[in-house]
């Protein structure tokens, strides 16, 4: 039985029997979870083991990779920039970013590039590795590269390009990287235990993670014995030039280790956020209110940031999404606590969101990742929160 440490308010404590459930039945190996209401935490808990080669337990301030859970992060960065009047999400890029016009891009807006509808999932050329981490020649590359659509007409999740085009933006208007701003603006004044781009000094604080690999992989089962509403997804993941493959085959290897030191020191604003779960709460908790006398977004700004840009099948997920600029919107099957409720997921199942309705942050983050449908951890923890609030 894995010991649960931490705090539930009253009320609150269905999401603490979820959370041990989570361990007992579901799989996770370390994880934490925190939800704040109306700026304050009703639930943190943490527990298990943050790294199972040497057995280290999961504490407060263990520091978890998050990966997609990151663009929620650096989204709150464009969108202050907008309220501060630096960036106009309805301008074209290349107003800030010249080069970008290329190949017929002079005339996207960035908000395209925030809701995925840039149609610049993938590249041409991949870049090697080393270099996309150094950021410049990732930049480049996309600035030069053609659009996979036209631009506007169709949306699809952009996985890992989204970083460097919506980060690239973040530093031309700024002048500082896009890390360095989230640090400096977001998480200095709000306390925040969230990087993008590890300081070497923090590494010993970061957990290791699991793979779980899939009990079934349907791409080396025959096409007609893979349940019919998987087949075109399944399709895919066989075509290595299918959207699905190629949008993160942008790096020569394809294959990036998010455990490597490497990785988790460069910036990637896509998916290389590395923070506790009470850091990813908290964050989404000072975008609707003020937290300890800090508050990141007007309602005016927020409106505009969480209005939905773009939904229907996604042609990269080949499943329904909604995007707002930046952000995740609620699902059927990512319902979160309401339908205005917004936020991200990352690979594997970790999920930070808000839902001003109920005033209700939420941040989950674990070292076993899992993702795929057979995944509830992060959905039995949302639907535990749904029940304290009712």
């Amino acid at each position: 039985m894995t010991t649960i440490h931490g705090e539930v308010a009253a009320g609150f404590e269905p999401v603490r029997e979820a959370f041990a459930a989570n361990f007992a039945q579901h799989g996770d190996i370390g994880a934490a979870v925190c939800v704040y209401q109306y700026g304050r935490p009703v639930v943190d808990l943490w527990g298990g083991i943050a790294d199972p080669e040497t057995g280290r337990p999961w504490t407060r301030d263990t520091l978890q990779l998050v990966y997609s859970a990151t663009k929620g992060a650096t989204a709150t960065a464009a969108h202050m920039l907008a309220e501060r009047g630096a960036l106009d999400m309805d301008a074209p890029v290349a107003k800030y970013w010249p080069e970008f016009a290329a190949n017929g891009k002079a005339d996207i807006p960035v908000r395209w590039l925030l809701s995925h509808q840039a149609g610049l999932i993938a590249l041409d050329q991949p870049v090697p590795l080393n270099e996309a981490l150094a950021w410049h020649p990732m930049a480049a590359a996309l600035a030069a590269q053609r659009p996979q659509w036209t631009p506007g007409t169709t949306h699809g999740y952009h996985g890992r390009t989204w970083g460097w085009l919506v980060g690239e933006v973040i530093r031309r208007v700024s002048g500082h990287m896009p890390g360095r701003f989230f640090a400096d603006e977001i998480a200095a004044p709000l306390g925040l235990d969230f990087f993008i781009g590890l300081p070497a000094h923090e590494r010993e604080r970061v957990s290791r993670m699991v793979y779980q690999r899939p009990a079934i992989d349907l791409t080396t089962v025959p096409a007609e014995s893979v349940p019919e509403e998987l087949r075109e997804q399944v399709a895919a993941w066989r075509d290595p030039d299918s959207f699905s493959n190629r949008a993160y085959a942008v790096t020569d290897p394809a294959e990036i280790d998010f455990g490597s030191p490497e990785v988790q020191a460069a910036e990637l604003p896509a998916s290389n956020g590395i923070g506790t779960a009470h850091g990813l709460a908290r964050m989404y908790a000072a975008l609707i209110g003020e937290v300890d006398g800090v508050r990141l977004l007007t309602p005016e700004t927020l409106e505009s940031a969480t209005k939905e840009q773009a939904s229907g099948k996604d042609q990269v997920m080949l499943i329904p999404s909604r995007f707002s600029s930046g952000f995740m919107l609620p699902t059927e099957t990512n319902l979160m606590t309401g339908q205005n409720a917004f936020g991200h997921t990352g690979r594997g199942g970790s999920l930070g969101f808000v839902d001003p309705e109920h005033g209700i942050a939420f941040g989950y983050a674990m070292n076993n990742i899992i993702g795929g449908a057979s995944d509830i951890r992060a959905e039995s923890l949302v639907d535990a929160v749904r029940r304290s609030l009712s």
